[in-house]
């Protein structure tokens, strides 16, 4: 029977407008949309619906806080969702501070916050744990030497260092190249000086990455330099064009869903009327992990807070269950599953696994 008392509020933050990703966005929402309404069609939380209201963060760490603010305000039980880091570790700034549970959907940066807490839980991977295996990916095949096109961000930063550290104890290096005084043509001029292998794009989408992507491929002298991008740009379909095939990127998925992924994969289609991203089966199993805190410790924030050690639920992508984790700070489920897959040239809706 439907739900049918007074509804219990979740506070979703996603990026529905620019400069945020707006197809991550939108991917973001309908898993958390699809959740709450089989929670609800399944009679909710001890018969009270979930309710949620929606902020569009629009990739702005100022607008989000504000969003957070005004969410606590309205007594919502917990906040969900975000995509990009910087915002993410805003919003988990801001709700520890007001002690309201935050479950991060998206984002992966390590630090969230800068102290331990109890109020900050988080569904992706650490960028730590993910990206390291982008980097064994790399070293599987033969790319010690990379560059990175980078721009200025905490997110980027982050992400350089992870690599440099990861690949260092193998002879590896990493050569930054700073988008804030190199023009895309510039990049191919560097790669063909300093003889890196492979370019990873840590810079912001469409623009300048997709620019990069053409000037590289149009190059001789560069011709056969890989292109990556472990922050995932090429899952969603914006990436699905000639200039957006064969770059390896990181994928939260596993090699096969199980009864429940297929079904909610089939859901999402029909919701999104394409293909789901795994973006969305995060948006998902965000929900998934709420409803497991909320029919065990109730819709108290601080009694929330105190249940991340205690779920354990199915998701899409497997079981969900939240420990501490050296270096991070938040409660973290370790681990989702993690792939490096590309979109296959002949065929750019499909997408290939790659060896790590």
């Amino acid at each position: 029977m439907p739900a049918r008392g007074p509804s219990i509020r979740i506070g979703a933050l996603v990026p529905l407008t620019r400069p945020g990703w707006v197809e991550a966005g939108r991917h973001l929402l309908a898993g958390l949309e699809l959740a709450a309404h089989e929670v609800n069609d399944a009679g909710g939380i001890a018969g009270r619906p979930l309710e949620l209201l929606v902020r569009d963060t629009a990739a702005d760490p100022r607008r989000a806080t504000a969003a957070v603010d005004e969410l606590a305000e309205l007594g919502v039980a917990a906040l969900a969702g975000e995509y990009h880091s910087v915002v993410a570790r805003a919003v988990a700034t801001r709700a520890d501070a007001l002690g309201v549970p935050f479950l991060c959907s998206s984002a992966v940066l390590d630090e969230l916050t800068d102290h331990p807490t109890d109020w900050v839980a988080r569904v992706a991977p650490a960028q730590s744990h993910a990206w390291r295996i982008y980097a064994d990916h790399l070293l599987c095949a033969g790319h010690a030497h990379i560059a990175v096109a980078t721009q200025p961000s905490v997110y980027w930063a982050a992400g350089t260092r992870i690599l440099r550290d990861h690949l260092a104890p193998h002879a590896g290096t990493v050569t930054e190249l700073d988008m804030t005084a190199l023009t895309p043509v510039a990049v191919c001029d560097e790669l063909a000086a300093n003889g890196a292998t492979a370019l990873l794009l840590l810079t912001g989408h469409p623009e300048p990455a997709a620019s990069i992507v053409r000037s590289v491929r149009g190059d001789r002298r560069v011709a056969d330099v890989l292109i990556g991008a472990p922050a995932g740009q090429p899952e969603l379909t914006e990436w699905a064009t000639p200039y957006g095939t064969g770059i390896p990127f990181l994928r939260y998925l596993p090699a096969h869903l199980g009864p429940l992924g297929e079904r909610v994969a089939a859901s999402l289609h029909e919701k999104l009327t394409t293909a789901p991203s795994f973006v969305a089966f995060e948006g998902y199993d965000t929900i998934k992990a709420l409803t497991s805190a909320l029919r065990t410790h109730g819709p108290n924030r601080a009694d929330i807070a105190k249940s991340w050690p205690h779920i354990t639920t199915e998701a899409t992508r497997g079981r969900i269950h939240f420990t501490r984790t050296p270096g991070i700070n938040n409660w973290q489920w370790t681990w989702p599953p993690v792939q490096v897959v590309e979109r296959d040239p002949s065929e750019p809706g499909h997408f290939r696994v790659r060896p790590t």
